[in-house]
């Protein structure tokens, strides 16, 4: 095991960086199981470094990661649990301080390629650079074989007509999200946004796109990340034969529930407002938000007992997110949780 922690914690020394094709990036927390899962299957891919952001993690983690002895692994341990977006954030930080690699591929520690995946993608990456693609998005699905609705790619509908008139005529979601029938193209399909899990992010794409947003801790930041891509000029494809399978309890996959633990409520509602303020501009925002508010509130009835935490979860979330207060500690907000309910 190589430690990359230096990259994030301390200065960086000068140093030349190594040119590399292809790193997996894998940002974990407590979930010592699903990495091993995860480190198992790249370690048997074609894959040249493999870094793992360790949020501070208090279970077993260290251990696991201690005793791989594959010299393409590199570990980032961080001083305090950053959330996913502080730990993409780091990660390519270091990566980027690092090497010099020609794609990235970005994943949750309970998410992993299919067998030979990788090795796909690299047989037509100089290609997909050729068609000027600059980020690639995986097809994601539960271990079942059904579509991940969380990571369904999408179009931001206020810049596609055609996605717009779908949304608002009543499809919702489903109107700037990709289509079942989408999974089946043997090419590349137009996307702006996608998940971190199973993206493919090249040498130009971050250079263009720079870093995550590590201050939003859960949530959205893939999707905004995505999205500026895209508005700055960046191409990205959408590719199902490229497959990931993402074994997430966090979210019922029907999308008819709450998240939980139920401090989750807050992350995803306050970065998804900012999500929308970035896709609908500052004028239109505002009806969005009443839309979308009056369909989070009716949620609330899916929490069952802790409906009321639920609620002030969401109002917090709100409040905070039209203040633009993007810090809320977590320990803040798994308290709040904690005194309302036994739920988080």
């Amino acid at each position: 095991m190589n430690d990359l922690s230096l990259q994030v914690l301390g200065p960086v020394a000068e140093q030349s960086k190594a040119r590399v094709g292809l790193v997996a990036l894998v940002v974990t927390h407590n979930r010592k199981a699903q990495l091993q899962a995860t480190l198992d299957r790249l370690l048997g891919e074609q894959v040249d470094v493999i870094v793992v952001v360790n949020n501070a993690s208090t279970d077993a983690t260290v251990e696991l990661l201690k005793a791989v002895a594959d010299p393409r692994l590199y570990v980032i341990t961080l001083p305090r649990n950053m959330g996913g977006a502080g730990g993409f954030e780091a990660g390519l930080r270091a990566v980027a301080a690092r090497f010099d690699p020609a794609w990235c591929v970005l994943m949750d520690d309970d998410a992993c390629p299919e067998s030979g995946t990788l090795a796909r993608f690299q047989t037509q990456s100089a290609q997909l650079e050729t068609a000027g693609y600059e980020a690639i998005a995986a097809g994601v699905f539960y271990p079942d074989g059904r579509i991940c609705e969380m990571n369904r790619p999408s179009r931001n509908p206020f810049w596609h007509i055609a996605d717009f008139v779908r949304t608002t005529l009543g499809q919702g979601r489903r109107g700037f999200h990709l289509r079942d029938a989408d999974y089946d193209s043997p090419d590349p399909v137009q996307i702006d946004a996608a998940s971190f899990v199973g993206l493919f992010l090249s040498r130009k794409g971050l250079a263009r796109a720079g870093y995550p947003d590590g201050e939003m801790f859960l949530y959205a930041d893939d999707v905004m990340y995505t999205l500026r891509l895209t508005k700055r000029g960046g191409r990205i494809g959408f590719m199902p034969n490229l497959r990931f399978e993402h074994d997430c309890t966090t979210y019922p996959p029907d999308g008819s529930g709450v998240h939980r633990p139920l401090w989750k409520v807050y992350y995803n509602y306050r970065n998804a407002l900012r999500a929308y303020r970035m896709v609908a501009g500052p004028v239109l925002f505002w009806p969005v938000l009443a839309l979308v508010f009056v369909k989070w509130r009716r949620r609330a009835r899916h929490a069952g007992a802790d409906r009321g935490v639920y609620v002030k979860l969401l109002n917090l979330a709100v409040k905070d997110a039209l203040r633009g207060r993007r810090n809320r500690d977590i320990g803040q907000v798994r308290a709040l949780a904690r005194s309302l309910s036994c739920d988080g």
